[in-house]
């Protein structure tokens, strides 16, 4: 502990041997560091924060969700330091005071963009910061600046945000009006294609559609025709079949009460035997014996009797109802056999036309493809447009986001940069330090020996004793004066730190 205390002493007892060579290496490090140091401009930053508050109940019932309002705002966030919004923002403020050309105003721009930030620490705020420290404007002129550029930045991000969106939907809406009216006149001309082929080729046909579709339809048409044709033409034979075994009128009592004479009284046993036989008589049943043998008598008279039996007739019901059924069934099967005929005379017709022009059936199916294509993309272009009417509505008629500031862009009353109190502390400190070292390493390289035990170890041989320095009356009063003279410098040199210190406050309550 006693050597390393022992070194220290001569170490310091070295550097004041050589004070003045240490305070003038300390006074110029100093003098050039604070010169330095005073030429830095003074930066100072202003802040200011926004809310952003969405309202997604509307807007979410027709498409608009929170997800894509938020990308809107972060791509308005990310464009905010494009070269034209930053253009825009030193047009609005002093900085264009600095621009004599579009050189300068580049520049300027390019360093803005270094000097500003816009950030979100949480959902739905933005802090935006810019900072400024011109070298041609004071203190309070920068601290206003980098006010105003912040408040330009803010308007820029709620312009952006809502006439931005404006901007955007209404050139939206003009773009999809112009393809609108393209493709409506574009379908206007195969519309009017499309009647011409119609009224050329088509009309030969019956139904509407293209030609395939109608000669598929007239085919289909036909068949059914031939399935309902021949399901007439049969019940109207097997009505034919019915007729031809059937009397026209049945017979009735004559003038002299018999009933029909022979043929009716024949008619009627057999009928009194069918009621017998009806209720579950047998043969040997004597009614029915009875009834059989008067039968057996009056049939060989019955075949004898002339036609009516010498009584009257009337028309037989039954003949009369097949008989109308059958003019009916004539009549369907004559209607068609003649739309059998005239399908068959259409379709003999454009299979001819179609032989004669092959590329009829193609041009058709051309024209209906453009026409569906063209008809597809105008009802997709229609509800396009629609859709977005009614976002850009929503979203300048309704409050679907709100801005709103949450702390405006503060007037900066101290600098963020340079530290300069700081700095010119450290700059004193390294300036001593420098002086110091100078003188330490100076007494270095001198070959001297502060001590006698220095000198004793350095020879490797006794030292008996040393002499002290006898100083005289004038020597005494020289050595006075150059202390003060130090202390004056040394005092000088603290002084310019404390003036310094004095001058930097003094500004900031100015600015203040």
């Amino acid at each position: 502990m006693n050597s390393i205390y022992e070194e220290v002493m001569i170490a310091l007892h070295l550097v004041w041997r050589r004070r003045w060579l240490a305070l003038a290496v300390a006074a110029t490090v100093c003098l050039a560091g604070w010169l330095v140091v005073a030429l830095i401009p003074n930066t100072y930053e202003s802040q200011a924060r926004i809310f952003v508050q969405m309202q997604s109940v509307l807007p979410d019932k027709i498409g608009i969700t929170s997800t894509e309002q938020i990308r809107d705002i972060d791509r308005v966030q990310q464009t905010l330091a494009s070269t034209v919004n930053l253009e825009k923002v030193v047009r609005g403020t002093d900085l264009s005071l600095q621009a004599t050309s579009d050189k300068d105003v580049a520049a300027i721009v390019e360093r803005l963009r270094n000097n500003i930030s816009i950030k979100s620490p949480q959902d739905n705020l933005y802090q935006i910061s810019a900072k400024s420290s011109a070298g041609g404007l004071s203190d309070q002129q920068n601290a206003k600046l980098a006010k105003a550029v912040v408040q330009k930045l803010i308007d820029i991000f709620v312009e952006e945000n809502l006439a931005g969106n404006r901007d955007e939907t209404s050139q939206g809406l003009r773009f999809l009006d112009e393809q609108l009216a393209q493709r409506e006149k574009q379908l206007q001309e195969a519309e009017q294609k499309k009647a011409d082929f119609e009224q050329k080729y088509a009309g030969m046909l019956p139904g509407v559609g293209s030609v395939s579709q109608r000669m598929d339809a007239s085919r289909s048409e036909l068949a059914d025709v031939d399935s309902n044709l021949a399901a007439a033409q049969s019940s109207l034979a097997a009505l034919n079949g019915q007729l031809a075994g059937l009397a026209p009128t049945v017979a009735t009592p004559g003038a002299n009460g018999a009933v029909g004479g022979y043929a009716g009284r024949l008619a009627a046993l057999e009928g009194q035997l069918s009621d017998a036989q009806a209720r579950g008589w047998t043969d040997e049943h004597p009614d029915v014996i009875a009834l059989k043998q008067q039968i057996a008598r009056l049939r060989p008279l019955a075949a004898r009797e002339p036609a009516g039996g010498g009584g009257g007739g009337t028309p037989n019901p039954m003949y009369v109802t097949l008989r109308s059924m059958q003019a009916e069934k004539q009549a369907t099967v004559a209607a068609l056999m003649a739309r059998k005929s005239q399908l068959q005379s259409d379709m003999n017709q454009f299979i001819a036309k179609q032989a004669q022009q092959p590329g009829i059936a193609a041009e058709q199916q051309q024209l209906d493809r453009d026409y569906d294509v063209l008809k597809a993309q105008y009802d997709k272009l229609l509800a396009d447009r629609e859709d977005v009417k009614l976002r850009s509505d929503v979203q300048s008629q309704t409050d679907a986001v709100k801005f709103r500031v949450i702390d405006p862009p503060s007037a900066p009353r101290l600098p963020v940069a340079p530290n300069r109190p700081l700095m010119l502390t450290a700059i004193l400190i390294i300036g001593l330090g420098a002086g110091f070292a100078v003188a330490f390493g100076k007494a270095q390289l001198a070959v001297t020996y502060a001590t006698a035990t220095r000198l004793e170890k350095a020879t490797g041989l006794p030292v008996i004793g040393s002499v002290s320095e006898i100083l005289t009356p004038m020597r005494r009063e020289e050595r006075r004066r150059k202390l003060v003279w130090f202390a004056s410098g040394a005092g000088a040199l603290v002084g310019v730190y404390a003036l310094l210190m004095v001058v930097e406050f003094v500004q900031r309550g100015m600015v203040a």
